[in-house]
């Protein structure tokens, strides 16, 4: 039986030993399709999913991860990729998507004039602008721009280089995140891994330079000592605050 989200919540763990059962291959790309769904910055979508199922590149990739014991057991894994250098392709792929929806939307009678300004402005002339940059000094008089301009109205100021490393990490993080509670809810466990050798993991997966390794997620059915302690988190007042 499926489990509602709660349930698939209150299930995963993060499972460090698994037992040898194959998983259905089949079942798990459905779960990483879910991982598609997920929201991320400006639909840009800069991430792509390595599903390893061959024996052996899991024990390289066991080994790139320091043979941890999630690593050395799993049966499958799926590593996270950001691809923060196919922002034009994405941003390409996306205003195409939007002008055939207007041209659609143009021959039913909708006046779709300004939302079709709107999406070219800010899809060949706001992406360039953010993604864009020279060994940080395009980002740093960004930044500058922002702090003056900030002065006097809101603006965006996550322009550095190092901000969109974290904004793209941060949607690829989201996407492994649909990925684990999908799994969750068909009874399959998994667990994030983020001690690894990226470089080494790069290496093993022939993944170009500018691809960024974000999580290694370790896949199985737990053992009867799969997950070696009880759930621990801080009182949740301490972390919520109401305003």
């Amino acid at each position: 039986m499926l489990k509602t989200v709660s349930e698939a919540i209150e299930y995963r763990r993060s499972v460090r030993k698994y037992l040898e059962d194959e998983l259905d291959v089949e079942k798990v790309k459905k779960c990483i399709r879910n991982a598609t769904l997920a929201p991320n910055s400006s639909n840009m979508q800069l991430w792509e999913f390595y599903h390893i199922t061959d024996k052996k590149t899991l024990k390289k990739l066991s080994k790139a991860c320091f043979d941890q014991n999630a690593a050395k057991t799993a049966v499958n894994m799926v590593v996270f990729v950001a691809r923060r250098d196919k922002w034009r392709k994405r941003a390409k792929e996306n205003l195409n998507f939007l002008e055939d929806m207007f041209d659609q939307q143009e021959k039913e009678g909708v006046d779709v004039a300004r939302r079709r300004k709107v999406s070219i402005r800010y899809y060949k002339n706001l992406m360039p602008t953010i993604y864009t940059d020279f060994f940080g000094l395009i980002g740093f008089y960004k930044k500058i721009l922002s702090f003056f301009i900030g002065l006097f109205r809101p603006i965006y100021r996550e322009v550095l280089f190092s901000d969109l490393k974290v904004i793209t990490h941060k949607s690829v993080a989201l996407a492994a995140q649909n990925f684990m509670l999908s799994m969750a809810e068909i009874g399959y466990d998994t667990c994030p891994m983020e001690g690894s050798d990226t470089t080494r993991v790069k290496k093993i997966l022939k993944l170009p330079y500018k691809a960024e390794i974000n999580m290694i997620v370790a896949c199985g059915i737990r053992s009867e000592k799969g997950v070696y302690t009880e759930r621990f988190r801080v009182p949740f007042d301490e972390v919520y605050r109401k305003i």
